[in-house]
């Protein structure tokens, strides 16, 4: 309702009491005849404002339902969005695209027979790669989809993934689930990733590097990752987050029995300044039940439940996996997660160490235990800071305060990048030329260093490069665990020492 539609209603109410008013005062010096033709009048005068009113209500509710029913468009940062006037339903147009190229500088490849160099257990094509990893380019996302609100108290998102990931996988959903924002703790269901630790907090537009640290990415395939079913629930106050999730299978995976899995996350901010925070924080991903391989006969024992650690050196240009602990038949997983993080203006560090414990399933074998670890920082030399919020409690991409533009001399955003990190996927593994143990694990140690540098044109284009170092130790434990014909004797050095240079170009909307 407008001020002139409320004045001019409140006028006609007042002009009805005034005529009512003076109606009776003149009824009362007036002979009868008179009164009644004066009171005849004036209640004329009074229905025809009670309709001029009624008019006015009509015209003020159907002025405001059709702003209510009027669609706005708008563009913010390059992302069409539609919405009502009143903000109930909205419905914006989301779209990712990463392509990746790379170099392996490593020595010459030579015979499997004596080039000792192995991939992932079992497989051929990686064992045959690793020894000359290929350089190239890479599409690594190509996502495009809708999110948006639905009659105010619920929000959507669909987003459907192209291909890519290093190995041009087929297409698949990304991400399709609806939640119920309407009470302070938000329930979501569908298929998501939901957030596994302080590294899966950022938004995979806006991490540090192109690839999370190998750890986390192995973590976070355990019970979380893209196209994953879930019902989960988030809650966040000015310090502090929480959220919990009940996780099954990816949408591309198809088993016996699902797996049932569970992640957990509560992080709080307990020292916070002006331009400055400090964030600590816990996880746990759990695999509850693994997925059966087969038919669940009793009489054979019951179902291969299998479980598997491996990962790539933290890019996709090449898929081939340099560590692995091959499959571990196993009644559960727990992976406990430590987080740190810390942000001071434009310089920030973050870091996290996962402790992993397979149990295994019907077997006197002991209990396999793994680790990992990583610590990284940024420092952004245009002066802009990294994005924290205790919403999503992680940090993300800085965003320029001038995009580039040259003829206004303006750079955008850069920043300066380094990472360490740690994954051990041995147990028991020996000393180097021996046999394995019973219930040895040799997946395999992997240390890269990686030092980068991110530049945002502007907050929707962006450019990074990065070299990593990368050093594998990993022993042979002999037999046919790799491709029969080709195990390296039992014992041998089967991994190695490689250099990797990499750029990525982004557009996201």
């Amino acid at each position: 309702m407008t001020v002139a539609k409320t004045a001019f209603r409140a006028a006609l109410i007042a002009g009805a009491s005034l005529l009512i008013t003076a109606g009776a005062a003149s009824a009362q010096t007036s002979s009868p005849d008179d009164a009644a033709a004066r009171i005849a009048a004036l209640e004329a005068q009074l229905q025809a404002l009670q309709k001029q009113v009624s008019d006015l209500k009509a015209a003020t509710t159907k002025d405001a339902k059709a702003a209510q029913s009027a669609t706005t468009v708008s563009m913010a940062n390059g992302r069409p969005t539609f919405s009502t006037g009143d903000g109930a339903f909205s419905a914006s147009i989301r779209g990712f695209f990463q392509a990746d190229a790379a170099r392996y500088d490593q020595r010459p490849a030579g015979p499997l027979a004596t080039d000792f160099r192995r991939g992932s257990f079992g497989d051929a094509t990686e064992n045959d790669r690793v020894r000359d990893l290929s350089d190239g380019v890479n599409v690594r996302r190509a996502r495009l989809g809708v999110e948006g609100k639905v009659f105010g108290a619920f929000d959507y998102n669909m987003v459907y993934d192209f291909g890519g990931s290093g190995t041009e996988e087929a297409g698949k959903i990304s991400s399709a689930w609806l939640q119920y924002s309407g009470l302070p703790v938000k329930v979501r269901a569908g298929f998501y990733p939901h957030p596994t630790s302080l590294e899966d907090a950022a938004s995979f537009t806006g991490s540090l590097f192109p690839e999370r640290a190998s750890v986390a990415e192995t973590v976070r395939g355990l019970a979380g990752g893209d196209g994953r079913a879930t019902i989960g629930v988030f809650h966040s106050g000015e310090r502090w987050n929480f959220s919990a999730a009940v996780t099954g299978n990816t949408v591309t995976t198809q088993t016996f029995d699902e797996q049932l899995g569970a992640v957990g996350r509560f992080s709080v901010v307990p020292f916070k300044g002006d331009g400055w925070l400090v964030h600590t924080g816990v996880n746990t991903n759990l695999v509850i039940h693994p997925a059966k391989g087969g038919p669940d006969v009793a009489a054979t024992g019951g179902a291969i439940s299998n479980l598997r650690l491996r990962d790539r050196p933290e890019l996709r240009v090449d898929g081939a996996r340099l560590i692995d602990t091959g499959n571990i038949d196993a009644d559960s997983l727990t992976a406990i997660g430590l987080e740190f993080g810390a942000m001071r203006k434009n310089v920030f560090v973050q870091a996290e160490y996962f402790d992993i414990k397979v149990k295994r399933r019907s077997s006197t074998l002991p209990d396999p235990k793994f680790n990992g670890w990583y610590v990284q920082a940024g420092w952004t030399l245009t002066g802009e800071a990294r994005r924290y919020s205790t919403a999503t409690a992680g940090f993300d991409a800085p965003r320029p305060a001038k995009p580039f533009d040259l003829k206004k001399g303006n750079w955008g955003a850069i920043e300066l990048a380094a990472r360490y990190s740690n994954f051990d996927l041995d147990y028991l593994a020996g000393p180097a030329g021996s046999s394995p143990v019973a219930g040895a694990i040799r997946g395999g140690e992997q240390n890269i260093l990686s030092l980068g540098v991110n530049w945002y044109l502007n907050s929707v284009v962006s450019l990074s490069a990065a070299y990593r170092n990368v050093e594998v130790d990993r022993l042979s434990p002999g037999g046919t665990a790799f491709v029969a014909g080709s195990t390296p004797p039992a014992g041998a050095q089967v991994g190695q020492d490689l250099d990797i240079w990499s750029v990525r170009t982004q557009y996201v909307f």
